[in-house]
């Protein structure tokens, strides 16, 4: 069955459908070697050509596009990137292999900052879950260095002015901490570079320890460790589309029996423990070569 070409590029992760049809009309895209236009549908297979300014690009298979999210617990130092020139590790590196389709990063996180990304299949669902319009609530855990009062917990609530205009938590609880070390949660509905920083360093207050805690209701899995992942089952999957208005799925990937258990967390660990061995022995081999 064919589709529509916006809702193929925007599914694969190239755009939303509003940009992806704002190229069309400029021309930048063609279809098996033809310029592209709006009413062009397309039944997508593997000798199926769609360039972007030239460049080939990556799509999924129609009969493939079954919805698929992550929910990965990012460590410190890794890049939400998927290649890296010097060579350091990425968000992408432990995911699943997938052939006819790719994994597309629901946002960012900074390289110091760990806790909950999610991962889809589908780009159109990463697209709109990105977009401020829907106002998907992200929860932090937030270790500050620094001394708070209520002056500034209130300019925090009420709103602070940064360089790319105002923003503001929705809300902040205070965790628990000894001296000037102290826990906070805080709630916010973007996803702008360095955003949590940002608010706490407009008043004076250094964070040293940032957790992505949360993503709408989607919680990071009790269990998982640094590094793991676990794939989401049909519920979630549904209730992720439902936020953003898109059509409920009625099928999955995750095996039945997934679904009524979570993977076990010592098997997560291994896959952990695995990868983290090949990693330092890949960089045992680079340095004897260089040397």
């Amino acid at each position: 069955m064919s589709e529509k070409l916006q809702k193929v590029l925007a599914r694969a992760g190239h755009g939303s459908r509003r940009a992806i049809e704002t190229m069309i009309m400029q021309r930048r895209i063609s279809l098996d070697g033809k310029i592209a236009t709006l009413g062009d549908r397309v039944d997508v297979r593997q000798s199926t050509k769609i360039r972007l300014d030239g460049r080939v690009l990556a799509i999924t298979e129609s009969n493939a596009a079954i919805c698929r999210v992550l929910a990965y617990y990012k460590p410190e130092g890794e890049l939400c990137t998927l290649h890296d020139p010097q060579g350091r590790p990425t968000v992408f590196d432990r995911l699943p292999k997938l052939r006819t389709s790719r994994w597309v990063a629901v946002g960012r996180l900074d390289v110091n900052t760990s806790g909950l990304l999610l991962f889809t299949t589908d780009g159109e669902l990463a697209n709109r879950l990105m977009h401020p319009r829907h106002e998907v609530e992200r929860e932090y855990a937030v270790r500050v260095f620094g001394q708070i009062d209520e002056d500034k917990i209130k300019q925090l609530n009420k709103g602070i002015q940064l360089e790319d205009g105002p923003a503001s938590f929705h809300k902040i609880s205070f965790q628990g901490g000894e001296g000037i070390n102290q826990w906070y949660h805080v709630t916010l509905t973007e996803g702008r570079n360095r955003e949590v920083r940002r608010l706490w360093e407009a008043v004076d207050v250094k964070v040293n320890r940032l957790i992505r805690i949360r993503y709408g209701d989607i919680n990071l899995p009790k269990g998982l460790p640094r590094g793991g992942w676990t794939e989401l089952d049909l519920k979630a999957i549904n209730y992720l589309r439902e936020l953003v208005s898109l059509p409920a799925e009625t099928v999955s990937k995750l095996p039945v029996e997934q679904e009524r258990r979570r993977m076990k967390a010592n098997q997560i660990r291994r896959a952990v423990k695995r990868h983290s061995e090949k990693k330092r022995a890949d960089t045992r081999q680079i340095k004897k070569r260089r040397l």
